[in-house]
């Protein structure tokens, strides 16, 4: 092929977190990682590599597009896309309909209904409608969302829960929970199987109108159902919700069973399981959880310690806070200053201003700038003192 890209081998079935850790650690993704998950070091080593003209796989192209979607670094990954398109990678209706998410998310909805529309005839299957769908309920477009729909349906298109979804959780966002209901309704009656987002934004509509009652039917359905696992989204949602409606017992309940659920060790599992008690004042239950994600991740991400750090203040505990703050400090790669900031807005609000300053020049020696957080928690301390 003269191109700079290799054609995806015929039968790969090959999972990639088993090939060999000299490849994974040459892999593209590793490579526009290598500097940090920040936009301007992925940028750079992306423009290194689309210099380089090295040869890759299709399929590694996708993964690290994937990547770059997890991370929200939309212009890198629509820049990979639209150089290996150029470079002649056949895109598939999948491929297309992930670039026109893209386009969206980095130059607006005006450009991906253009996109869309220069598609040829062959490419508008339910995969870039859907994808076009999920842009317009992003935008809160509900008119444009709607009648894309009906013309779905007029075109005989497979719908899957996703389209469904979408629609769904576009009526939460807009205030418009009650019609919910008679999506699941349009739902059942078409054989559609819904999935664990489905009943999750179900029980988001219902807690809008404060139905508890009905939530706890919405769970208990889909157990009876079986064809759909309840994960711990399932109960971190569920949590979540009887936290806001101040039944700290049923969220606890809850919890424990979104722990049982977390069998993968997912670091968002145990955030979700670190704010929901720290909301529930339970300050022993953060504290083990914090043990087990600890053991779960001996190289602890920043975030987590920043989550961490936030939940002890909120609870009162600023010994806690300071300690877990000392603790990240002394084996950060990178210092954060989101990190030092939630210390600093701690010792502002309990008033020990010489502390938040001390802290803020020992983040400046360790090469971290204030950022817009860092000058607007000494303002706010300033504007009070001043009486404005």
């Amino acid at each position: 092929m003269a191109t700079t890209m290799m054609p995806m081998m015929k039968g790969r079935t090959k999972n990639i977190a088993k090939r060999s850790k000299k490849y994974l650690e040459e892999a593209l993704y590793y490579k526009l990682f290598k500097d940090g998950s920040d936009e301007v070091s992925v940028r750079h080593q992306l423009n290194q590599f689309l210099k380089s003209r090295k040869r890759v796989y299709k399929w590694e192209v996708g993964d690290t597009i994937r990547k770059l979607r997890d991370r929200k670094r939309y212009f890198p990954a629509l820049k990979l896309s639209d150089a290996m398109a150029r470079r002649g990678m056949n895109m598939t209706v999948s491929d297309q309909a992930i670039h026109l998410d893209l386009i969206s998310k980095t130059h607006g909805i005006h450009a991906a209904e253009n996109y869309f529309i220069d598609l040829p005839e062959t490419s508008k299957n339910h995969l870039t409608y859907g994808a076009l769908l999920n842009c317009y309920c992003k935008e809160l477009m509900s008119e444009k969302a709607e009648a894309l729909m009906e013309k779905m349906k007029e075109l005989a298109l497979p719908l899957t829960s996703m389209s469904y979804n979408s629609l769904m959780t576009l009526y939460t966002k807009i205030g418009q929970s009650e019609k919910v209901p008679g999506v699941i309704q349009e739902m059942k009656a078409s054989d559609i199987m819904p999935d664990s987002y489905t009943y999750n934004v179900w029980m988001r509509s219902l807690a809008a109108a404060s139905d508890i009652s009905g939530i706890e039917r919405v769970i208990d359905e889909m157990k009876r159902d079986g064809r759909v696992a309840a994960d711990w989204t399932t109960y971190s949602n569920l949590a979540s919700i009887y936290v806001d409606a101040g039944l700290y017992e049923k969220a606890e309940k809850a919890l424990k069973e979104l722990e049982k659920r977390n069998t993968s060790r997912d670091l968002s599992a145990y955030q979700f399981l670190i704010t929901l008690y720290g909301r529930c004042g339970n300050l022993l239950e953060v504290y083990r959880i914090w043990r087990s994600l600890r053991l779960a991740f001996p190289k602890t991400p920043n975030i987590a310690y920043l989550n961490m750090i936030q939940v002890l203040v909120k609870l009162k505990d600023l010994p806690g806070a300071e300690k877990s703050f000392k603790e990240w400090q002394s084996g950060c790669s990178a210092y954060d200053i989101r990190v030092a900031n939630a210390l600093m807005e701690a010792y502002i609000k309990d008033g020990f201003l010489d502390k938040a300053e001390d802290l803020k020049e020992h983040a400046r020696r360790r090469g971290a700038k204030p950022n817009a957080k860092t000058w607007d928690i000494f303002l706010d301390y300033y504007l009070k003192k001043w009486g404005y």
